[in-house]
C-alpha cells in the first residue's frame, strides 16, 4: 500500500512537477483531477520532476467524485486554510489520501463541506494567505510518513 496525494485542478505545472518528485522520493501515489491548468507534456512540468517521472505512480481523474467512488472506504484528508484542526492533529494510516486544491482558490466549498471532520490546515502567521502548494504537500506527506515510521524508505 502507499499514501496518496490528490491534486484537484492544479494550475501551475512546476508545482505539480515538484509534487511528482516528492511522490517518487516517497513512494506516494499521485492523482491529478481535471481540468489541469497545463498539458502533461509541458516542459516546465517535466523539468520540475526531472527524470523521476518513471518512478511516479500517477492516475488521472475527471472529477474528485470519481476518485472517491474508485477508492470507496478509503480515508481522505483535505488541506485548506479554512480549518480549525492542524495537520498534526490527525493520525495518518497507510493508504490515506491527502487532498489539495488549486493554487488560486484551494478546494471547493462543496468538497470541504462534505468532509468537515477531516479538513486540516498548516499553522502560519497572518503575513501570508497560504504556503506554496508543493511545499504544503511535501510537509504533510512527510508528517504522515513520519507517523508511519517512513515505510520502505532509508
Amino acid at each position: 500500500m502507499a499514501l496518496h496525494i490528490v491534486l484537484v485542478e492544479p494550475e501551475i505545472p512546476a508545482n505539480t512537477g515538484n509534487i511528482a518528485r516528492t511522490c517518487a522520493a516517497t513512494g506516494t501515489h499521485l492523482h491529478l483531477v481535471r481540468p489541469l491548468g497545463f498539458r502533461t507534456d509541458d516542459k516546465t512540468l517535466k523539468r520540475a520532476g526531472l527524470d523521476y517521472w518513471y518512478a511516479v505512480h500517477i492516475e488521472y481523474h475527471d472529477s474528485f467524485r470519481e476518485v472517491e467512488e474508485k477508492y470507496q472506504g478509503s480515508r481522505f484528508f483535505f488541506a485548506t486554510t479554512k480549518a480549525d484542526k492542524r495537520y498534526t492533529d490527525f493520525s495518518f494510516q497507510d493508504g490515506d489520501f491527502l487532498v489539495f486544491g488549486k493554487e488560486t482558490k484551494g478546494l471547493s466549498p462543496e468538497i470541504l463541506a462534505a468532509h468537515p471532520d477531516t479538513v486540516m490546515r498548516m499553522p502560519m502567521t497572518d503575513k501570508v494567505r497560504s504556503l506554496n502548494l508543493s511545499n504544503s504537500a511535501a510537509i504533510i506527506v512527510y508528517e504522515a510518513l513520519r507517523q508511519l515510521d517512513f515505510p520502505g524508505m532509508e
